[in-house]
Parts: C-alpha cells; sequence; structure tokens
C-alpha cells in the first residue's frame, strides 16, 4: 500500500512537466467525440458520468465562492445529480458571481482539459484534477456526497496510476469533450425547468439570480449559454487543425 501511494505522488508531481504533444489523428478525433457523446447522452452512461458534472458545477460554485472571500459553508450532492453549495456573504455582487459560476464551468474545465491534452499538458491536468477532487473532501457535507467524491478520486487516483503519461492525453481529450457535451445538455434540462417545470424554479441557478438581481432568468440563461459557446469555440481550435490537417491529407 504504502509503495503504491508513493508511485501514486511521484506519478502526480510528475505530471506537472510537460509531455510530448500526442499526434491525433482526424479519424481517433472523429472515435474520441462519439466516445465523449456515449458518456453524456445516453441515460445509462449519463447516470454515472453525470455525478462528474455535478461535481464539477458544485466546485465552480464553490471556487468562485473562495476566489470573492465568502465563506464556504459546504457542498451536498445526490445521486438524482442535484447539488447544493452553501455560502455566506455580506456582499451581493459577490454571491452573484458564486451563483453564476456553476452550469458554465463544466465546460470550461472541458475546454482546459482538451486544450491541454493537445498541447502535452494532460498529465498536468489530471495531476491538478485529482488534487482539487482530494481537497474537496474537506467540503462535503453529506454521505452521498463522500461516496460520489470518493468514486471520482478512486477514478482519478486509477488513471493516474495505469495511464502511460504518452496516453493521458488522449483521455484528457476524451474527458474534456465529454463535459462540454454535458454542459450543453445540462444547459438543456435548465431551459426546460423554466418552461415546462416551474415547480422546480427553485433548484435554478438562473431563477436564484433573477431573484437577486431582477434581471430575467432567461438573461442568465444566455449567459450561461455565451460562456459555454465560448468554451466550445476554444476546444474547436485544435481540433480543426486535425481536421484540416486530415483533408489536406486526403486531397490529391
Amino acid at each position: 500500500m504504502t509503495d503504491a501511494a508513493e508511485t501514486w505522488w511521484a506519478r502526480i508531481v510528475a505530471g506537472f512537466t510537460q509531455s510530448p504533444v500526442p499526434q491525433v489523428t482526424g479519424t481517433e478525433l472523429a472515435l474520441v467525440i462519439l466516445i465523449a457523446v456515449a458518456l453524456s447522452l445516453p441515460r445509462v452512461t449519463w447516470r454515472y458520468f453525470g455525478l462528474l458534472a455535478t461535481v464539477t458545477h458544485e466546485l465552480g460554485h464553490a471556487f468562485a465562492a473562495l476566489m470573492t472571500g465568502q465563506r464556504l459553508g459546504g457542498i451536498r450532492l445526490g445521486l438524482d445529480h442535484s447539488g447544493t453549495t452553501t455560502t455566506y456573504s455580506r456582499r451581493p455582487l459577490a454571491a452573484v458571481w458564486s451563483t453564476f459560476w456553476g452550469y458554465p464551468v463544466p465546460a470550461v474545465v472541458g475546454a482546459a482539459m482538451v486544450w491541454s491534452g493537445f498541447n502535452g499538458w494532460g498529465p498536468a491536468a489530471m495531476s491538478v484534477g485529482t488534487l482539487i477532487l482530494l481537497a474537496s473532501f474537506l467540503f462535503i457535507r453529506n454521505g452521498i456526497g463522500l461516496l460520489i467524491t470518493a468514486g471520482a478520486v478512486l477514478a482519478a487516483v486509477l488513471l493516474v496510476l495505469f495511464v502511460p503519461p504518452e496516453f493521458t492525453g488522449h483521455v484528457m481529450i476524451v474527458l474534456g469533450l465529454a463535459l462540454l457535451v454535458a454542459a450543453v445538455r445540462d444547459l438543456g434540462k435548465l431551459g426546460n425547468v423554466h418552461l415546462r417545470h416551474r415547480d422546480r424554479l427553485a433548484t435554478s441557478d438562473a431563477y436564484l439570480l433573477a431573484r437577486a438581481t431582477h434581471l430575467p432568468a432567461a438573461v442568465w440563461i444566455v449567459l450561461f449559454a455565451a460562456v459555454v459557446g465560448a468554451a466550445w469555440w476554444f476546444a474547436w481550435q485544435p481540433m480543426s487543425l486535425v481536421f484540416a490537417a486530415t483533408q489536406g491529407a486526403m486531397l490529391p
């Protein structure tokens, strides 16, 4: 057990150096996109991968709260993909800031993972993500939340231990794209709450922001979508180069 822990920590530390840039072909990238969609769209896989999206969503609230000097009361997670982050602040703008950074965060994190994967920083992204998940244990306030976080940490530890550094970039691209797809799916669910299930409005960040600022919830949903769209655009840049190179190689 000690040897495994030492090996894991050595891999974590070693991850903070740039690895060789992975050679991703157009065929592989197309397959990666299919895998990412398969993780985030079908109900059978979303039941599990969606929990990672929820953890990322709630950690977004928590990080935004801490960066504005708010007191973090804790995070509660549910197996139904629900989550609550409790913060305390006497500054309304700080509370608005932390409330906003929920829905867009899986897309922002996903775009960062895709960029890291394409640019040789996949192991660094894996190391940072694992350490953040470990630190999040300090803020989880319910048993199910501890179970979900432990599952995410275990998966991250196994990836660090058993995925060679030269393949970590490929894994980061898959997971990053899956989070980007998840962000779009969650935005769709949010819109559905406001259009068809208004009895659930109390669970909507857009509704809470509307109450706090007197701006319509639709404005906040558009702003969420704008950040998610920007994250997709950022992630698409290295992918477009791969597809362009593939197309160029196919031309006579």
